[in-house]
């Protein structure tokens, strides 16, 4: 009951215009994604059905996420490693 209470104070705390951007011009698609944005905060088309994550399902993603940090940082990225982005007509 406590962590749902957290969970709602939590949402109601980033849910404020503080955090939002001023309004101003916006594509179509930046519109429609602060929209799908807005309605995942306020919690409208959240999902009835609570979902739950085993113990061995949380030991396994932190132990994923802890293994991330042995890979080595390079010193620098081979920019010609990510392909072509180049439109092709």
């Amino acid at each position: 009951m406590k962590t749902r209470q957290l969970m709602i104070v939590c949402m109601a705390c980033l849910s404020t215009s503080a955090w939002a951007i001023e309004p101003g011009p916006s594509s179509a698609a930046q519109q429609g994604t602060e929209s799908w944005m807005q309605l995942q905060i306020r919690g409208v088309v959240a999902s009835t059905h609570l979902q739950t994550v085993s113990a061995a399902e949380r030991d396994l993603a932190m132990q994923r996420w802890l293994n991330s940090f042995t890979y080595p940082i390079p010193m620098f990225f081979d920019q010609d490693m990510g392909g072509d982005v180049s439109k092709s007509e």
